[in-house]
């Protein structure tokens, strides 16, 4: 053994050289070692990593945990404290596309340069911006618990730049496709085009409509109470690639009361007259699929010779209809189930244009 320099002779007859990458989970140090034939060919290799492992340990912290354990360790703690949902898109994005490019660094090892390796594995799968964007935004989360259980310093992926999102603009239907569509799905067979109305006249996403429960209508007071949705997530404990998922509403924006338009209410109260079950859009003890709804809209907005249109627009015309008739920005953000006020304003800055010139008008007249 070479005093101080953790160096020493090998049955094999090599040199052997250790030196400190960290702490490991018990708290233990953890060594890494170089090999040479001779006492100088060690040290020329050891010195370097020495210096290295030190800057690592004082920029970044000694956990030498890897990435992979400790995603695992995050999933299992945040499991409890979001929608099944919300998990299994963690799960999937974490260890489908994280942990397989990147899992085997150590926390310490984490630098701009790895998560920038990331992202050029990402971009070489093809994945849009927008998938992207929300990879690194799961994978920073995992990584500021690390920080605040001390397991690192510094999250050093908040430093990658990544690809920008292109924003569409708002894709509500005119007026005048609205009220083609709300009369053909008024003249559908079995409540077929109550999903479309809902969405028209409510805002309800997909999901929240094939959970709606009888219960959920409150006729007395004309209000629709959102509290679950419906929807097919990636398979978490089947085996199957997705999965139907019926779940409550953990989020205090998405549980929401939304005020019954007059025809909602009409429709409805003819819907409730033809029931035998608990579930708006169907007599069966489960809520139907999702992809059901999506089936019959695409029909119903061919009848009305639109073209391109999805689903999700019927609820973007809802709020800009809201906001076109003056609506203010915190009521239809209430009605939206939006978790901030912000996401409604850049989700319908465009529908505002109207109401902000008026208050440029308005402040110009009152400077005569």
């Amino acid at each position: 053994m070479r005093r101080g320099e953790n160096i020493y002779r090998r049955k094999d007859k090599r040199w052997e050289g250790r030196y400190p990458k960290g702490k490991k989970a018990d708290g233990t140090t953890q060594y890494g070692s170089v090999y040479g034939k001779t006492l100088t060919q060690v040290r020329e290799k050891l010195y370097p990593l020495k210096v290295k492992y030190q800057l690592i340990q004082k920029i970044q912290g000694d956990s030498t945990i890897s990435l992979r354990e400790w995603g695992y360790l995050w999933l299992h703690e945040v499991q409890p404290t979001v929608k099944q949902s919300t998990y299994a898109n963690y799960e999937h994005k974490l260890i489908h596309y994280v942990l397989s490019a990147i899992g085997d660094y150590s926390l310490n090892e984490l630098d701009e340069s790895v998560g920038e390796e990331l992202l050029a594995v990402l971009q070489q799968r093809k994945l849009k911006p927008s998938t992207i964007q929300v990879i690194f935004r799961i994978t920073n989360q995992c990584l500021t618990i690390a920080m605040r259980k001390k397991r690192i310093k510094v999250n050093p992926f908040t430093q990658v730049k990544l690809p920008k999102v292109e924003k569409t603009k708002n894709q509500a239907i005119t007026r005048q496709e609205q009220k083609k569509l709300e009369t053909l799905a008024l003249s559908e067979k079995k409540g077929r085009g109550l999903p479309a109305l809902l969405a028209l006249h409510a805002g309800l996403r997909i999901g929240e409509t094939a959970a709606l429960a009888w219960q959920d209508i409150d006729f007395e007071n004309n209000l629709i109470h959102v509290r679950s949705t419906f929807q097919r997530i990636i398979g978490l404990y089947s085996g199957k690639k997705t999965e139907l998922i019926y779940t409550i509403s953990k989020t205090a924006s998405s549980l929401r009361s939304i005020p019954m338009s007059a025809l909602l209410k009409r429709v409805l109260l003819k819907q409730k007259k033809q029931a035998t079950g608990k579930f708006v859009l169907t007599n069966n003890s489960e809520p139907l699929e999702p992809r059901l709804f999506t089936y019959h809209f695409h029909k119903l907005r061919l009848k009305a010779g639109l073209e391109t249109t999805h689903f999700h627009q019927l609820r973007h015309t809802f709020a800009t209809r809201c906001l076109e008739s003056k609506g203010d920005i915190m009521s239809v953000s209430a009605l939206m189930g939006h978790s901030s006020t912000q996401m409604t304003l850049d989700t319908y800055a465009g529908s505002l244009m109207e109401q902000q010139i008026q208050v440029v008008a308005q402040m110009e007249q009152s400077m005569k």
